[in-house]
């Protein structure tokens, strides 16, 4: 859903801050030339780490090409002294596209290309290698796999009339491979996680990483903003219905799909989190706003399903939105918290869910830790997964119903 003329007017500057490190608001549709501001963060953040480019060299043998047919990459860097045999690999995210036309624009950006991938990306957040940044990860070998396919690493295609590669799958495993060959293999602990369309790939190949390891390794999962529902929007349509519908149909992305869903249901249902995550062996961290800003724009009311405009101000800025409005979105998030109440009540899974107009909260430093991070009962994200990840606490936060919490980072766009 990586739709034309859409730039958040203020994201360089808010990179340059290390506010937004892996943030993508590609895909929100109705958001031309408009500017974001971030309600309730840090005024001042340290330069963030910048770190280089890694072409994966082998991977064109394998076929695992962008969707314009370049090489994949990503960024490490590496970790030291206690955290030398531990691995963090973070997925990005950045939208799908459904039909060819989406895609062949897609081709042209760095969500298809490496030819227009940044040379260097910002560290923040879970991937800052300071600690007072990132207290549990930070001396780690830390990954962030650039995403270039679409399908969230999912597919297996190709149109070669309009000259696309579908190939998400197999660049997965071509970049894996390649940091197993530098020393992943021997890792002791790893962590596989990422944000949005990156936090629904996590879902989806948790298992296929965790069998990579031996079982003496602690290995887990997190997904950050990676809950999309398969909800009815404002007109009484399927909107994300449809759009994973296509990006399955059309990437090829059926026989990639987890086993313990696709035996007894159809692969569209599949791509959905909600019908994947009772299925995950691996311990699995949930990490969601329950007001998901890209969801209530892209797939609760898109200008599609809202031709007159009714939701615009609301999708723009909660505190425009009327009590009929907040009342649809607190459906929304009672949907949210029925689909993970089973998943919850296993002891080895961990859930983030906070009552915030927010999306992807683990990359952006305001969010994930700093003086004035969101909370819930007084525990940080940071520490939240950190306590999960190591044992040290149960972690099974979800926060009341808005507009309870006033720890949010809530996102505001602008006209």
């Amino acid at each position: 859903m990586d739709l034309p003329g859409f730039w958040v007017l203020c994201i360089a500057g808010l990179l340059a801050s290390g506010f937004v490190s892996g943030y993508d608001f590609v895909g929100l549709p109705g958001l031309n030339d408009t500017a974001l501001s971030l309600v309730g963060t840090s005024a001042a953040l340290s330069k963030p780490l910048m770190v280089g480019l890694t072409v994966v060299q082998g991977a064109g043998a394998k076929g695992a090409v962008c969707l314009d047919g370049t090489l994949p990459g990503y960024h490490l860097h590496r970790g030291y002294g206690s955290g030398a045999n531990s691995w963090l690999i973070q997925l990005e995210g950045g939208g799908w596209c459904n039909t060819v036309r989406s895609c062949v624009f897609r081709k042209k950006t760095r969500r298809g290309s490496s030819a227009y991938m940044e040379k260097q990306l910002p560290f923040t957040g879970i991937l800052s290698n300071r600690a007072e940044e990132n207290p549990d990860f930070f001396n780690w070998n830390r990954v962030k796999l650039r995403y270039c396919d679409g399908a969230s690493f999912a597919g297996d295609s190709e149109d070669k009339v309009a000259q696309l590669h579908f190939r998400g799958q197999r660049i997965w495993s071509a970049a894996i491979e390649d940091l197993m060959s530098k020393g992943m293999r021997n890792a002791k602990q790893a962590l596989l996680s990422g944000c949005s369309a990156g936090g629904l790939a996590v879902i989806l190949h948790c298992d296929e990483f965790r069998d990579m390891f031996p079982r003496t390794a602690r290995v887990k999962c997190l997904s950050d903003a990676g809950m999309f529902l398969d909800s009815v929007d404002v007109s009484g349509g399927r909107t994300m219905q449809n759009l994973f519908s296509g990006v399955v149909d059309l990437q090829g992305v059926r026989p990639n799909l987890p086993r313990t869903c696709a035996n007894h249901r159809n692969p569209t249902s599949c791509f959905f989190p909600e019908n994947l995550i009772a299925g995950i062996r691996t311990p699995l961290f949930l990490l969601n706003a329950a007001y998901d800003a890209w969801q209530l724009q892209a797939s609760l009311a898109p200008r599609s399903a809202d031709p007159q405009g009714h939701w615009r101000l609301c999708t723009l800025d909660h505190a425009k939105c009327s009590g009929q409005q907040i009342q649809f979105l607190q459906g929304f998030r009672n949907q949210m918290l029925n689909a993970i109440r089973g998943f919850t009540k296993s002891k080895q899974n961990g859930a983030f869910i906070n009552s915030c107009f927010a999306h992807c909260q683990s990359e952006r430093q305001d969010t994930w830790f700093a003086d004035d991070s969101p909370v819930i009962g007084g525990k940080a994200i940071a520490l939240a997964i950190g306590d999960w990840f190591f044992n040290r606490a149960a972690v099974k936060a979800i926060d009341c119903a808005y507009p309870c919490d006033h720890t949010c980072h809530n996102l505001v766009f602008h006209d």
